[in-house]
């Protein structure tokens, strides 16, 4: 399958229907750890803070819970956002987006990445770099995961290499850290990539 033919089967109904049929493998239930660890050492609680592709959206859950009311939630599904609705209830409708992330039009401080970037069709990706820009306030980050093994056509997930995201980000961004993760889940260890990117 080519990857032309992986953007138009990747669409919202091929998600919702993941979600329905409990096929999430990514789904591990908590904030994956780089992450978590990420958001314990920022000190500012007033950031806006958008997570694309949030999916069950523990990242958020965490966020929340520890006083980051700022944050916003995204996805082309509603299942995961009625799941985290559920667990959250107090969390502002207004700031869960359901909805294509790239037709968001809101500035943001922060935009976390998980599995969001590695779930979208290779194709997409100069276009996720761009609107990640725009929808970043100046001096704005981009920070989180991407997945560190060979980019083949069996995804989602799809992979990549530092090389290549170096090739797409750093004409935009400021690579503050691109370096393995240290501190990955055991089934993603040695297959992750933590890094921090800012706006220019």
């Amino acid at each position: 399958m080519t990857f032309m033919k992986k953007k138009n089967k990747l669409n919202k109904s091929y998600w919702e229907n993941r979600y329905k049929t409990s096929e999430t493998r990514w789904n591990i239930g908590e904030p994956s750890t780089p992450i978590k660890t990420y958001i314990d050492q920022l000190n500012n609680k007033s950031l806006k803070i958008l997570i694309p592709g949030a999916g069950n959206g523990y990242e958020a859950e965490y966020l929340w819970k520890n006083g980051f009311k700022n944050t916003f939630i995204l996805d082309i599904a509603s299942t995961p956002l009625n799941n985290f609705k559920k667990r959250v209830p107090e969390f502002p409708e207004r700031q869960i987006l359901h909805c294509d992330f790239f037709k968001v039009n809101i500035k943001f401080d922060l935009i976390l990445e998980q599995t969001f970037f590695c779930a979208l069709p290779p194709s997409l990706r100069p276009s996720y770099v761009d609107k990640t820009h725009s929808l970043l306030k100046e001096k704005g980050k981009l920070a989180g995961l991407l997945f560190n093994f060979k980019l083949t056509e069996n995804g989602p997930p799809f992979g990549g290499s530092k090389k290549a995201y170096l090739n797409y980000f750093d004409s935009n961004f400021n690579i503050k850290v691109l370096e393995p993760s240290i501190n990955s889940i055991k089934s993603r260890q040695g297959k992750e990539l933590f890094f921090i990117f800012e706006k220019l």
